[in-house]
């Protein structure tokens, strides 16, 4: 069987010294690994990590607001947003999706300029054809509402936080819902598999977050616990669940 997790941060500020060690366990447990950039840095690097791993990694890089816009203290980034549009850009060919991208509305701040910067990072997805992780905390309809001026289906919401009727209309307009690992003890992602039909779900960790572990730090091979709830939940043969989901993210991001 092989996995996917379509939604990871694998960046040393998380992983130091371990990533060699936490990619070694993902290609023996036949884990497709799909790590995202959210600025400069951690952009280069999942493209430093695809020509190291190139079996098993396929990069997503793109911009993610708050992070391209402010510091977690509230400081003024200081490097040039259209600099690293470009860099995005210039790297179209090495790279199998545009992630993490969306809106965070949770400290209420810069909201304009964040809509200004997703709007060129779904323009770049669907200019090029390549599927869009979204991220959408505390702003899940505004980002459905913009989501839906584009009329794109290549559409992943990641970790999706929102009311049933917003979940609704994605599944409405068949985008597609990641599930992170805490499915196997959140009752909200439990509903959310239940209600899906297969070809609109994949998976994720969110690695290091979101883990299934309480006392361990989460990594891409524990994708594998989402898959297992996965058919837990829809009744169905691992085997099958596994063989459906590689088949949604391989349509997605190219694996083979």
């Amino acid at each position: 069987m092989k996995f996917v997790d379509v939604h990871c941060h694998l960046n040393k500020t998380f992983f130091e010294d371990d990533v060699d060690e936490v990619l070694k366990r993902a290609k023996e447990n036949e884990v497709r690994v799909i790590p995202a950039g959210v600025d400069p840095e951690t952009n280069k690097y999942v493209l430093e990590l695809k020509g190291k791993y190139p079996d098993i990694i396929f990069p997503t890089i793109g911009i993610y607001p708050p992070d391209a816009l402010t510091t977690e203290t509230g400081e003024q980034k200081n490097y040039d947003v259209e600099e690293e549009i470009k860099f995005i850009k210039d790297n179209i060919k090495n790279i199998n999706g545009i992630a993490e991208v969306g809106l965070d509305f949770k400290t209420d701040s810069n909201k304009k300029e964040q809509e200004k910067i997703s709007r060129k990072m779904i323009e770049i997805a669907v200019k090029n054809d390549l599927p869009l992780v979204v991220h959408s905390r505390k702003a899940e309809a505004e980002v459905i509402n913009i989501l839906e001026e584009y009329d794109y289906r290549k559409i992943i919401m990641h970790c999706f936080g929102g009311k049933k009727s917003l979940i609704k209309k994605i599944r409405e307009n068949q985008w597609y819902l990641s599930i992170p690992t805490t499915v196997v003890r959140d009752e909200h992602f439990k509903r959310i598999v239940k209600e899906t039909p297969m070809n609109l779900l994949l998976t994720e960790t969110d690695s290091p977050f979101l883990s299934p572990f309480k006392d361990k730090k989460n990594e891409p091979t524990f994708v594998i616990e989402s898959v297992k709830k996965i058919s837990e939940i829809k009744k169905l043969p691992l085997v099958d669940v596994a063989n459906i989901l590689y088949r949604n993210a391989n349509y997605l991001f190219g694996l083979d």
